[in-house]
């Protein structure tokens, strides 16, 4: 019994650490736009029909195609991502790393939190 409790409680411990440290600081400075080669928002196109970042390559990450889209890009240029809350950009983040990216990829949060560290305005 006490080593099922453990065992649960591990697992809690280990994905909550997983998932702030997924999830970008809302402190987090301005980013230097000028050694940045595209911002990539990841949300769903349902979430990106209610606004994203001027600019902003739309890559569910998500969708089917995701690997594919990636894969176009330079993997030694620098990289913005951001989706809702920042867990999705970090996982992209991850899967873009197991590829081979040696760039920057800064997980910029939600697309608010984006905004401000960017510069880059909201379209809709």
């Amino acid at each position: 019994m006490k080593k099922n409790l453990f065992k649960v409680l591990a697992t809690l411990v280990v994905a909550l650490f997983a998932t702030f440290s997924l999830s970008a600081c809302s402190s987090q400075g301005p980013i230097d736009m000028s050694s940045v080669s595209a911002v990539i928002d990841v949300r769903t196109p349902a979430e990106t029909a209610e606004g994203y970042l001027e600019g902003a390559l739309l890559i569910d990450w998500q969708g089917p195609d995701f690997g594919t889209e990636i894969e176009k890009l330079d993997k030694a240029a620098n990289y913005v991502i951001y989706c809702r809350s920042g867990n999705r950009a970090g996982q992209a983040i991850e899967a873009m790393k197991g590829l081979g990216f040696t760039g920057t990829l800064t997980n910029a949060g939600g697309l608010d939190d984006a905004a401000s560290v960017t510069g880059l305005p909201i379209v809709f």
